[in-house]
């Protein structure tokens, strides 16, 4: 059996700017290939993206991981966030993996991950077989928006940026994050849903209110769609990273992943 070969990815974007992350394989890369995509002030070699990677070298699995533009090793701040700008970061990390070689695409979301996964798995629905979602964050842009008093809107539209703090972060958001929430509407992503999708979302998530994914699975017409609550996890869900690591390759297996 072949050793496992790590690499480091760099991807150039149309504008120049650079997105780093990693590849992992047996052999060579594909046609079947995990990608973990982080979540908002996150980075793509967190705690859950190794518990991911490691599941993966256990069975076999290309596996892939990148920095979205302002986070992680990346180039860019967060003060030019944006909806348009995460597809485009996803889309050429997946034009690269192509040109390696694989052929389908196996997501792992982790809240605003979650969200730039599944606005990437409806715009790519061929080619994303299943997406596992971990505290998505459904409403990423409309929840920046809603979070905020009309005192706050003004001063982000006059000035063109807003501070947001939390446990984690304390950064400046460009207006552009919000002016495009009507393009990427929660409404319009249920509406368009095609592709088996398992969600995790913990009951004490202050963050990401569980009861967002419960509306969004119930409004899906899609069958395949599964919600898994934990009663003690928070945001993060780290305790239980283990847990749904392997559960989330059961389902990839279960949508088509070659052991």
């Amino acid at each position: 059996m072949s050793s496992r070969q790590h690499e480091p990815l760099r991807l150039v974007l149309p504008t120049g700017e650079e997105l780093h992350g990693t590849l992992s394989f047996r052999g060579r890369v594909g046609p079947e290939l995990v990608l973990y995509v982080h979540g908002f002030g996150s980075h793509h070699a967190g705690e859950k993206a190794q518990a991911i990677e490691a599941a993966c070298a256990r069975r076999g699995w290309s596996f892939a991981a990148f920095d979205f533009r302002g986070h992680g090793q990346s180039a860019g701040t967060l003060l030019h966030l944006c909806g348009s700008g995460l597809q485009a970061d996803l889309d050429c990390a997946w034009a690269h993996i192509q040109e390696r070689g694989a052929r389908r695409l196996f997501l792992v979301g982790s809240s605003m991950g979650g969200w730039a996964s599944s606005w990437f798995a409806v715009r790519h629905a061929a080619e994303v077989a299943a997406l596992v979602a971990i505290a998505p964050a459904f409403d990423f842009l409309g929840r920046r928006w809603d979070e905020v008093d009309e005192q706050q809107r003004r001063a982000w539209r006059d000035t063109g940026r807003l501070r947001f703090r939390n446990q984690w972060l304390d950064v400046e958001l460009g207006h552009g994050l919000i002016e495009e929430r009507d393009q990427f509407r929660v409404e319009d992503l249920a509406a368009r849903w095609a592709t088996p999708l398992l969600v995790f979302h913990g009951l004490r998530d202050e963050t990401v209110p569980w009861r967002e994914a419960l509306d969004f699975v119930a409004r899906c017409d899609f069958p395949d769609v599964e919600l898994r609550l934990f009663k003690n996890g928070d945001h993060r869900l780290l305790a239980l990273k283990d847990e749904m690591t392997e559960e989330a390759c059961r389902f990839f297996e279960r949508c088509g992943a070659a052991r």
